[in-house]
């Protein structure tokens, strides 16, 4: 499997990524991502080189998106002084799932958060996905806390605040990295 950059053209994939995850979420008796999430602000975080598809013999298995950028409302100020990068978005393909896809796209934001120069990767998960909290404390994430106040990225009230981070670290990856060099982060998110 190979990762890269997404291009514009995999807005689509991207949107349809989503509500492939909303739509088995919902099965599952989760309200994760029911709303839709707007294609302009998608498009914006693909042009700015943050967003990345796996790929598996030309198939799109997964996507993430890590960044330096946190969410209005969710980190102090003094965990934002911390060089810090942060993953949104992860999903893998229901044609892939079982294969632990997600914690190695996990293992590889943190090895590219650490050649970065971060010292912390970060994440917000749904607040009310208990399943989904307990996977990333199985991948060696620990929880900050709750963050409730506030609103949603695409609307109404805050849905994605439990917050939790884990050190950036060397690791190997099983993806052939095609991926553009990170940038240096810096302190001031």
């Amino acid at each position: 499997m190979i990762i890269e950059n997404a291009t514009p053209n995999d807005l689509g994939r991207l949107l349809a990524f989503r509500e492939e995850a909303a739509a088995w979420l919902s099965a599952l008796g989760s309200d994760q991502w029911r709303r839709p999430y707007p294609a302009d602000r998608l498009l914006k975080t693909i042009e700015s080189g943050t967003v990345f598809m796996v790929r598996d013999q030309g198939v799109t298995a997964a996507t993430i998106t890590l960044t330096e950028e946190a969410e209005d409302g969710l980190w102090t100020v003094d965990e934002l002084s911390e060089p810090s990068m942060f993953v949104n978005k992860l999903t893998v393909a229901r044609t892939h799932s079982g294969r632990d896809i997600g914690g190695s796209l996990l293992n590889w934001a943190g090895d590219r958060a650490c050649r970065a120069g971060a010292s912390w990767l970060r994440l917000d998960a749904w607040t009310t996905n208990d399943a989904l909290q307990r996977y990333y404390l199985s991948h060696g994430f620990e929880h900050v806390r709750t963050v409730r106040e506030g609103g949603a990225v695409n609307g109404g009230p805050r849905v994605s605040g439990w917050l939790a981070q884990r050190p950036a670290r060397p690791a190997e990856s099983s993806f052939r990295d095609l991926t553009l060099a990170p940038k240096p982060v810096s302190c001031d998110n």
